[in-house]
């Protein structure tokens, strides 16, 4: 039986998708939520969309952004 000291264990391999994972943008996060929220503003009106506005800003804040 061998053991192993921790020196000697070569550290796990990064995956392909951790790497490529890009910090989310602004312009990208929820587009559920900014997909109304656009077409009721270009529709009715940014002063008739408060709620809609007020969605999407709290998705934002979910997602760490600071609005």
């Amino acid at each position: 039986m061998s053991s192993l000291s921790a020196a000697s264990v070569e550290p796990v391999a990064v995956t392909a998708s951790t790497e490529e994972k890009k910090p989310l943008r602004p312009c990208c996060a929820c587009p559920e939520t900014k997909k109304v929220r656009d077409a009721c503003i270009i529709e009715k009106g940014e002063e008739n969309c408060k709620d809609l506005i007020e969605a999407h800003k709290d998705c934002m804040r979910a997602l760490g952004f600071k609005i």
